[in-house]
């Protein structure tokens, strides 16, 4: 809920389910800044295109606007925000553990995306 800027985007980024307010506000602010990063992290929740436009002009994107692009599971009032993420928790905790955990390690091993190597990459330009 709220501001999703920065090193949030770096955690929404990470995360294996996005269940959003209505109000959240996603973006990185860092070129207005001086700094550089993230960009790897937005990367994961926008089109290629989008990520550069919302990274070159620091503007901030909707969780509607995510949602639409696929990245955001849900989108709720704020009051329904924690029910609607323990609902989706409670739904995940109900499998097998162990295959669970096999399925991330899975999902983990295709991604094209090597998200710590590219994080450090970007960080090279400001530090």
């Amino acid at each position: 809920h709220g501001f999703c800027l920065g090193g949030g985007i770096g955690l929404v980024g990470n995360a294996d389910a996005i269940v959003a307010s209505e109000d959240a506000t996603f973006g990185l602010p860092e070129l207005d800044r001086g700094a550089l990063g993230a960009a790897t992290h937005l990367a994961r929740l926008v089109p290629q295109h989008l990520m550069r436009t919302l990274y070159y002009t620091s503007r901030t994107a909707t969780a509607a606007e995510l949602h639409a692009h696929g990245s955001v599971w849900k989108v709720v009032p704020r009051g329904e925000l924690r029910a609607a993420a323990l609902e989706l928790a409670a739904e995940i905790a109900k499998k097998d553990g162990y295959l669970i955990r096999l399925a991330k390690a899975a999902i983990n091993g295709i991604d094209p995306v090597d998200v710590r190597r590219r994080y450090r990459f970007e960080q090279g330009f400001t530090f």
